[in-house]
């Protein structure tokens, strides 16, 4: 998901990647420091075949990345990938913003001409 602009599968797979607590918190850990599957899998209270498998998830979805080093696997996260899940999620505040203005706009147009808003009674 590195492109600008991410196919819609590309997308799923980062969200519904991201829908898990353990695999938010594992893609977390390794943006901030990459770490071994075996050393995660000792964080969580599940088993290391578990884990194995959240990072699966997460390598699927391009959220992270392995590298074999000797006996281990060393996950890292990828930011590029975060980045541009951020950029579809802005796009969608963009969309929301856009609306909120159109609403704005309608309500200082009605101000104006005085139709449909009514003005609050005065005691």
């Amino acid at each position: 998901m590195v492109v600008d602009r991410p196919d819609d599968e590309d997308v799923d797979r980062v969200f519904a990647a991201l829908a898990d607590r353990t695999r938010r918190d594992i893609v977390t850990r390794v943006l901030w420091e990459e770490a071994s599957i075996s050393s995660l899998a000792r964080r969580y209270e599940m088993s290391f075949a578990a884990v194995q498998k959240h990072v699966a998830v997460l390598e699927r979805a391009g959220l992270v990345r392995k590298e074999r080093r000797g006996r281990e696997q060393i996950v890292r996260g990828d930011v590029d990938t975060v980045r541009a899940a951020a950029r579809v999620l802005d796009h969608y505040e963009e969309l929301w913003r856009g609306r909120l203005g159109r609403m704005a706009q309608v309500l200082a147009e009605t101000d104006q001409t005085g139709s449909p808003r009514s003005e609050p009674k005065q005691e």
